[in-house]
């Protein structure tokens, strides 16, 4: 599979100025204000940059850190990791393994059966209904 990539031009116009921020540079949405916080609904969540399927909803929980969080990606060849030594902390970023889109950060004091809590802005996803 190739990776999908643009430029950065190409990305300002299929992404909203906030999705940008995101996805692109790395940013942060404020905690409790994503749409998918407290979103229930079955289905897959996938790269708001190139869609991607990274997370089932089946995964996903609520850690109470305002973030959508989920303790495991759908398949680990749908996400890679980086050391973020940004902000004066030490912490582990998520990526996009196909369009390297920032996705948030991977903790490990997330709940059984991995022990993992990956932190996700909500405006890294879109949500793919499950099919009834």
């Amino acid at each position: 599979m190739s990776k999908f990539k643009l430029t950065d031009n190409e990305w300002k116009e299929k992404l909203t100025t906030e999705e940008f921020e995101v996805l692109r540079n790395s940013g942060t949405e404020r905690p409790f204000t994503g749409k998918y916080v407290d979103h229930k609904d079955p289905g897959t969540y996938i790269c708001a940059g190139c869609g991607s399927d990274l997370f089932s909803s089946e995964s996903k929980f609520n850690s109470g850190t305002g973030w959508p969080s989920f303790f495991k990606a759908i398949n680990q060849n749908k996400v890679s990791s980086k050391t973020d030594s940004s902000y004066g902390m030490i912490r582990t970023e998520v990526i996009c393994k196909n369009c390297d889109s920032h996705l948030g950060h991977v903790f490990n004091d997330g709940p059984k059966p991995t022990g993992l809590r990956y932190c996700i802005n909500s405006i890294s996803l879109k949500h793919k209904p499950k099919k009834k």
